[in-house]
């Protein structure tokens, strides 16, 4: 038996983990070979393979990034995507695949599964946690320690000098970062794609913190958008993926020099972007991935193919591709609301 192994996507902490994981026990207990491709499903397209084996994961637990490389190509918008799969798998006597990523790249092994009949168990990895199977993906930990430790340290220099400090983080869809970083950090006001945001309510809540002598620090996912308003993006012109996503970035700039000009306050900007995703992977994530990582290979090992291995509560179970991809997991009304008594 012989196992191919990718990570699609953005990168993440804990990847490294998942990878780890799956080979030791699959060498050691099950006697299974290892493929990893390079650069997610590029690799699979144009053949881009490597051994893997105990001695080629070893030391890489607390790495950052993937030791297979990433990428966000979709061999559907591919020509001849799924046959140049088909046949690199074979050249590479690959029986079972392991997928580890977020949404897009899960529903690609959706697809090749439930069309294709190419046998993938996924692996859920985002740093935005909302993939709707799982209670947590591995990577949202790590994010939200680092943008609550930037959070942390904004505050000293936004009353040294009586300013208000923008944070944007990361989140296109769905706001948890946002939300488990800002109320994690102290932040005043915390805002979120799944809630338009009234500008002149936002600068109401900031000038009440100054009236209390206080310098108020804005959170602001980099998929909110104003009520009156569509998404802000800095580069509009920018190109979109083959998943058919544009890049974000520059709600953050815009709130800042919004507040300053309704305000009179001073505003500034902290982008945190790709800090977010780099770095050693903290103790939960590894954790989390570990475990991932164990169950994705008893999942092969069970021939139980088209799942993907999920967290709920304590437990990891297996749930099918299909109802993982289906829908995001957004931030509800309700639990933004229990936050909104700490804005202004």
């Amino acid at each position: 038996m012989r196992v191919g192994v990718l990570t699609g996507g953005g990168d993440c902490p804990g990847l490294n983990a998942v990878i780890r994981a799956a080979v030791r026990k699959g060498v050691q207990q099950y006697h299974y070979e290892f493929t990893g491709f390079k650069d997610g499903w590029r690799g699979l397209l144009t053949g881009a393979a490597v051994p893997l084996g105990i001695p080629a994961v070893r030391g890489i637990l607390p790495r950052g990034g993937t030791m297979l490389g990433s990428s966000r190509t979709n061999p559907f918008k591919e020509r001849d995507g799924v046959r140049r799969i088909r046949e690199n798998l074979g050249r590479s006597e690959v029986d079972a695949l392991i997928a580890i990523g977020g949404e897009d790249t899960l529903g690609v092994a959706a697809r090749l599964w439930e069309q294709y009949g190419i046998p993938c168990v996924g692996v859920p990895k985002t740093i935005d946690n909302d993939l709707s199977a799982t209670d947590y993906t591995f990577g949202f930990d790590t994010a939200v320690g680092i943008a609550t430790e930037a959070i942390d340290r904004l505050h000293t220099t936004a009353e040294s000098h009586m300013r208000v400090l923008v944070v944007e983080v990361m989140g296109r869809h769905a706001g948890w970062i946002a939300l488990h970083s800002g109320l994690a950090g102290g932040a005043n006001v915390i805002l979120i794609p799944e809630q338009r945001f009234d500008l002149d309510e936002v600068c109401g809540w900031v000038t009440s913190r100054f009236r209390a002598s206080y310098a108020p620090i804005v959170v602001v996912a980099e998929g909110a958008m104003p009520q009156d308003g569509d998404l802000v993006l800095k580069d509009a012109a920018a190109a979109l993926d083959s998943f058919g996503h544009v890049r974000l970035s520059g709600v953050g700039e815009w709130l800042a020099k919004e507040i300053e000009r309704r305000t009179g306050k001073e505003a500034r900007t902290t982008v945190l972007g790709h800090v977010q995703r780099g770095g050693t992977p903290s103790a939960f994530d590894r954790w989390l991935a570990t475990r991932f990582g164990l169950h994705a290979i008893d999942a092969v090992r069970d021939g139980d193919y088209g799942v993907m291995v999920a967290l709920r509560g304590t437990d990891v179970v297996r749930v099918p591709l299909a109802e993982a991809t289906a829908r995001l997991k957004t931030v509800p009304l309700e639990r933004y609301e229990e936050v909104k008594v700490f804005f202004g």
